[in-house]
């Protein structure tokens, strides 16, 4: 039974305390649930007119269910079986359990005075909204104050009262930008933008020119005398790389790195490693993307299990052991500024991390046994271990075979690096390695929840080893590497509007501010590491989605965390939309790509994945993927629009916009604190079944014909076969001996682990179990265990995802 019956007459009408053993109360978490039990525990009492009795010592035990290793149904379970053993003489195995009189706690992942917080940020945004328009109607009326003042002279002195009050009230950091405005103007309008960055000093050019001789500035300033607008401009807008960042994180754009990071995924590491190196190749920094076939989305390891063998390599990229991670990424330096990977992951995120982490550790081993002449002697040692236990040594088995600088990573396969160069010298190239190496890791376990359906462990402990991640990322000065991706964009496939995925986004991440501070950490710790992800389909609120988010972002990081400028700052990844794309006319598709990709580079996104045109069907070919990349390439080196990096300020309609639609998403915040916040609304599934309806409503329009789609349900083909047709798109499925593959080499690992593995795998749970760092074991673990091996040893202390029914 639960806490809710009603008063406490009611008890005596409930004909099952009567009859019960043992009475279970569960959500003991509820409010009045102490009450409860003490009322129910002296009904069974006067039940049982055991009057000379403790009421406490009646069999009623208090629960909650819903939480993974709960005490109160431990020692329920306990009472269970020593009553069935009791009555009926089976040997069972009697548990010891918690005592009877400790009572279940609510692991509770946010502090309880901390339950209001997205009421208090949407009240925070408004608040800042309306101060900003006080504020600049203030400056606009000390401004002609002091040109009244100036033009009518004898009357200086009555003025010069009202001026003292409102020059009292008017916000210091906002009169000295009206005032340094002029030094701003000049500043870019120079030819050459002079800033500070770590230290180092940055000579940026500011202006590019056109065929026509057109000198175009690549930063453009309103043309405004009116304090009052200017003011406007500066609380609400303002430019690039300054408070509240509406229209970018940074003064310009990096030059010579084009915002692309394009995703792929597909059969053994070997193959998506040549992919990784086809789609940047010529370009001057490596920004690569990765999907991870469902077999490694689930934490299971490859293997002939029939609802795995069919899904190894497809869709995705088979990783299960540290060398598959290796393979991955070998030939690009995983420590080059140049080089950033990102890893579309979220369950098995910390130990697909720990993969990557150690990946690039051993790389750095590698060139430093190189540099120090020790190379061959380590590769005759990983090779005589391998064939004591007679097993053949790992290699790259890709058709390439790389050569050269597409070697780095290759050499130790199989090795123990730590081993090979000692604890020392280890130590420091991991030390140097963690502060060097770029990307982001997705990892968000709330919207899995919500959308995606990818979650494996509770979603407590998840969110547990999330903070173990992030806290590693503190100790360690991880300082270019994003511990969580917080997704909109799997939000949005999954069904939701624009206003929606934003707003859903931006309150997870909120959560994880929250979540994070509750464990101790500062904002300015770990804000730096947060990222976010969106999805950019053809609406209108698209075309300011990223506006929006900047702005409130910024403005509750500052006003309500008293974070940072460098925490204020939200950087994001955009893909254009997958769901837009339309296996009917399929080669349309580009074109709607084209369009999303203006959104995005327009609103000055941070990174960009275009879709090919058949990933409507497919995993798309090499030849499509050239083409989804040359559509950014077009936009930012061919378009003439693109050579200003501010095209969208100042539009009236845009502005608008803005406003309306970040008004939405802070009453979307409301509705969210109603129901408890972001995790209350999870446990009423409130985030999937609105992602359901918006998804519903979405396809009957495109059913009626009432939302156009050309070439789906308007300007239709005459002739559908000579418009091209889904049967000429050729299909990318990974092979039966890459599958087989993919077997042989964890059967290799697990079997030349064995002992090491277990050892491990103990250590992993125990650490666990005893609530400490989890990620900083998985660094170790990773190297020995396979992915299943380790999901396998965290479902037992920390339980298995099960879905809100």
């Amino acid at each position: 039974m639960t806490p809710e019956y009603g008063a406490a007459s009611q008890l005596e009408k409930i004909d099952m305390l009567d009859f019960a053993d043992l009475v279970v109360l569960n959500k003991f978490e509820k409010r009045g649930a102490l009450d409860a039990l003490q009322a129910i525990k002296k009904q069974v009492q006067r039940n049982r007119q055991r009057f000379d009795a403790d009421p406490a010592e009646m069999p009623v035990y208090p629960c909650i269910a819903s939480q993974f290793a709960d005490r109160g149904v431990d020692t329920f379970f306990q009472a269970l079986i020593q009553r069935v053993h009791g009555q009926f003489s089976l040997p069972w195995l009697e548990m010891e359990g918690p005592s009877r009189n400790v009572l279940p706690e609510r692991h509770a992942l946010l502090p309880g005075d901390r339950g209001r917080y997205l009421a208090e940020i949407a009240k925070t945004v408004r608040g800042y909204r309306q101060w900003a328009e006080a504020q600049s109607e203030l400056a606009g009326s000390i401004q002609h104050l002091e040109e009244a003042a100036r033009l009518a002279p004898e009357s200086a002195d009555h003025l010069q009262e009202a001026l003292d009050t409102r020059r009292a009230q008017l916000d210091p950091d906002l009169d000295q930008a009206l005032a340094a405005w002029p030094q701003v103007q000049t500043r870019y309008g120079g030819d050459e933008l002079v800033s500070e960055i770590r230290g180092r000093e940055l000579r940026q050019p500011l202006r590019r020119e056109t065929l026509s001789g057109t000198s175009i500035p690549r930063v453009v300033l309103p043309d405004l005398e009116s304090h009052r607008e200017l003011g406007r401009f500066l609380l609400k807008e303002n430019l690039p790389g300054r408070f509240p960042f509406t229209h970018g994180v940074f003064e310009l754009k990096r030059e010579g790195e084009d915002p692309t990071r394009m995703f792929a995924g597909e059969g053994t590491p070997e193959r998506t490693n040549r992919r990784f190196h086809y789609v940047s190749a010529g370009l001057p920094a490596a920004r690569l993307s990765t999907a991870f076939d469902s077999v490694t989305l689930y934490g299971e390891d490859p293997g002939h299990r029939p609802d795995i063998y069919g899904k190894i390599g497809n869709s995705g990229v088979s990783v299960c052991t540290l060398d598959d991670a290796k393979k991955l990424y070998s030939g690009f330096d995983l420590c080059s500024p140049s080089t950033s990977v990102s890893m579309t992951i979220n369950g098995p995120a910390p130990m697909v991390l720990a993969f990557f982490f150690n990946a690039a550790i051993d790389q750095q081993v590698e060139r430093y046994l190189e540099e120090t002449g020790g190379l061959e002697e380590a590769k005759a040692s990983i090779a005589a271990a391998w064939a004591a236990k007679g097993l053949p040594v790992p290699t790259y088995r890709g058709e390439d075979q790389p050569e050269g600088a597409r070697r780095l990573g290759l050499e130790l396969l199989g090795g123990d690096s730590r081993a090979l160069v000692g604890d020392e010298v280890y130590e420091r190239i991991r030390s140097e390695t963690l502060t060097k190496v770029r990307g982001t890791v997705q990892a968000d376990i709330l919207k899995e929840d919500q959308a995606q359906n990818t979650c494996i462990f509770s979603t407590e402990f998840a969110l547990r080893v999330m903070g173990d991640m992030q806290a590693a990322f503190v100790d360690w000065n991880v300082r270019n590497f994003y511990s969580v991706s917080i997704s909109g964009y799997h939000i949005a496939e999954a069904g939701a509007n624009p206003i929606s995925q934003l707003a859903f986004m931006l309150a997870n991440g909120f959560t994880f501010v929250e979540y994070y501070k509750a464990r101790g950490m500062a904002v300015d710790d770990f804000a730096p590491n947060l990222s976010f992800f969106f999805s950019n389909g053809v609406d209108a609120e698209y075309a300011v989605i990223g506006r929006v988010a900047r702005r409130i972002w910024a403005t509750a990081m500052k006003r309500l965390y008293g974070a940072g400028e460098r925490s204020q700052k939200l950087k994001y990844h955009i893909q254009t939309s997958g769901r837009s794309l339309h296996a009917q006319e399929i080669d349309f598709n580009d074109i709607r790509t084209t369009l999303q990709a203006l959104y995005a580079i327009n609103d000055n996104c941070n990174s960009l994945h275009t879709n090919a045109f058949d990933e409507a069907i497919t995993t798309p070919t090499e030849a499509s993927v050239r083409r989804a990349l040359a559509i950014q390439l077009i936009i930012n080196r061919e378009l003439g629009l693109s050579k200003n990096e501010n095209p969208t300020e100042g539009s009236y309609f845009l502005e608008w916009l803005t406003d309306v639609v970040e008004e939405a998403v802070l009453q979307e915040f409301e509705r969210l604190d109603e129901r408890g916040g972001v995790l209350g609304a999870m446990e009423t599934m409130y985030q999937r079944s609105k992602i359901q309806e918006e998804s519903l409503y979405y396809e009957h329009r495109k059913m009626t014909g009432d939302l156009p789609i050309i070439g789906v349900n308007t300007f239709l083909a005459e002739d559908p076969e000579a418009a091209g047709t889904p049967a000429e798109v050729e299909l990318i499925r990974s092979t039966e001996a890459e599958k087989q593959q993919q077997i042989e080499n964890q059967q290799a690992w697990t079997q030349y682990h064995g002992a090491e593995a277990s050892a491990a795998l103990e250590r992993l749970e125990r650490c666990a179990a005893q609530g400490e760092n989890v990620f900083v074991e998985l660094m170790e673990t990773a190297r020995v265990a396979s992915l299943g091996q380790m999901s396998r040893s965290l479902y037992r202390v920390g339980g298995s995802y099960r879905r809100s029914m």
